[in-house]
């Protein structure tokens, strides 16, 4: 009967562990596979932190061949400095692993749509997966034929590159069924056919994911918004605003979110519509977070009225609002007693509403210039 004693079972391991190479002595795998010693001696001349790729993505140290070098020239012919470089190959490893005439062949399709080394080489450091990760060539190729053919900008086209690349990989017909239905609702709500370009750039620049979103999308919430009584010019607008967000919006859920703001406000259909187009930011948020934002503005002693008044102080998180309306009250501005519109908008809109009250805070109470009368004698 064969008797395992520990002891053997500590030798056996130490004459395994001796036998692996002595990248791998630290693993607690006796199975792990060895790493490329080129391909980590390439990296560290690049000055790559290897224990990042380690940690994360470490069995590409392991594959055979890879291409580190190949992929530095490339980078650096594009205009990319050694730290560059480094940062790109730690954050998408997998690009040492792309053949050096796949990369040729991908930096001519992106070289089509970027006006510059520059810009490419922006866009690399940026999403350097969607350059990096090869997909259908023959898809990519058609669906830029097909935006160009829309005379869409080098620079729409190439940024829906780098962020959505899902829409290119797919067949062409796919994109043309949204940017189809696109149209036709632009124009079935009074759109000029003369700013539909200007108008499907706007849409794909807001979000490029857009063109990820069924066709059927758009027309269940532009169906739903009829329903609720919104005219053609209102949708139009409501569109417009909303650009590509109106694609991602649900019946059920807005359904829910209008009930809730018209019971809150205590209003009528025609005030709710006009509240909507005020504010549009209502219809995407959830029930929760709109929940949410009506109690902050409560919480500050902000009245129902006001908020009536100026509904697009809704489109404002309660940390926002709350840092505003605390910046105010320290030049004496109460929120409470005055119009909320000084509170809203983007943050250099606040910031210019707010240097105009620090100015009329500084005003002098008499004319400099004019001159003092004295008492007489």
């Amino acid at each position: 009967m064969l008797r395992i004693t520990t002891t053997s079972l500590c030798n056996c391991c130490l004459r395994m562990r001796l036998l692996l190479h002595p990248s791998a002595s630290s693993s607690t795998s006796p199975f792990k596979k060895l790493e490329n010693q080129h391909t980590v001696d390439s990296l560290y001349e690049l000055s790559v932190d290897i224990r990042k790729i380690r940690k994360l993505k470490g069995w590409i140290l392991s594959e055979r061949p890879a291409y580190v070098s190949e992929t530095a020239a490339l980078l650096r012919d594009l205009g990319a400095d050694t730290p560059a470089i480094a940062r790109i190959l730690e954050t998408h490893p997998e690009a040492i692993l792309s053949r050096p005439e796949d990369m040729a062949a991908q930096r001519e399709l992106w070289e089509s749509v970027c006006p510059g080394k520059q810009e490419l080489m922006s866009i690399i450091e940026k999403f350097p997966a969607s350059f990096f990760t090869l997909t259908q060539q023959s898809n990519q190729r058609a669906n830029i034929l097909y935006l160009q053919s829309l005379r869409l900008s080098k620079r729409i086209i190439s940024k829906l590159m780098a962020s959505a690349p899902q829409s290119f990989s797919r067949p062409v017909e796919r994109n043309q069924e949204v940017i189809h239905t696109l149209r036709e609702t632009y124009l079935d709500l009074g759109g000029d056919e003369g700013n539909l370009r200007l108008w499907l750039q706007k849409l794909l620049s807001q979000n490029p994911y857009i063109l990820l979103r069924p066709a059927e999308a758009w027309r269940d919430s532009l169906g739903f918004l009829r329903e609720q009584g919104f005219t053609t010019e209102e949708l139009l607008c409501l569109v417009s605003n909303l650009r590509a967000s109106i694609a991602e919006l649900q019946p059920a859920a807005m359904q829910q979110v209008l009930a809730y703001t018209e019971g809150t406000f205590a209003c009528s259909k025609d005030e709710l519509k006009h509240i909507v187009i005020r504010c549009p930011a209502i219809l995407y948020y959830s029930l929760p977070t709109l929940v949410g934002h009506f109690q902050g503005l409560m919480d500050a002693g902000v009245s129902m009225k006001q908020v009536k008044e100026s509904p697009n102080v809704l489109e404002l998180t309660t940390q926002i609002m709350l840092y505003r309306i605390h910046k105010l009250a320290s030049y004496g501005y109460d929120v409470r007693s005055g119009s909320l519109d000084v509170i809203v908008g983007t943050k250099k809109d606040f910031e210019m509403s707010y240097s105009k009250l620090q100015l009329r805070q500084q005003r002098p109470l008499f004319n400099p210039v004019a001159p003092l009368r004295c008492a007489e004698d």
